[in-house]
């Protein structure tokens, strides 16, 4: 089961790094980036605001943990 899990992690990161590679996948990151505010704080005096920027923050770290984790460190991540 474990090792099925593993694999799981490593195909879907596999996944990931595929479609967000090259020229347009760069683009399409920088954009995301910028919307999902991944530098940028997500406070904000509307707690209902905060919370869709936090949302939208948080599908960033996922997509950028799956783009720059290691197997073992999704596995870590993903396991804690």
């Amino acid at each position: 089961m474990i090792d099925k899990a593993r694999e799981f992690l490593r195909t879907r990161g596999q996944k990931y790094r595929s479609t967000f590679a090259g020229v347009n996948g760069e683009a399409v990151l920088d954009d995301l980036a910028k919307f999902c505010r991944a530098n940028e704080s997500t406070f904000h005096t509307d707690p209902r605001v905060e919370g869709i920027m936090q949302g939208r923050r948080e599908v960033w770290l996922r997509i950028a943990n799956h783009l720059n984790m290691s197997e073992d460190e999704l596995w870590s991540h993903f396991n804690s």
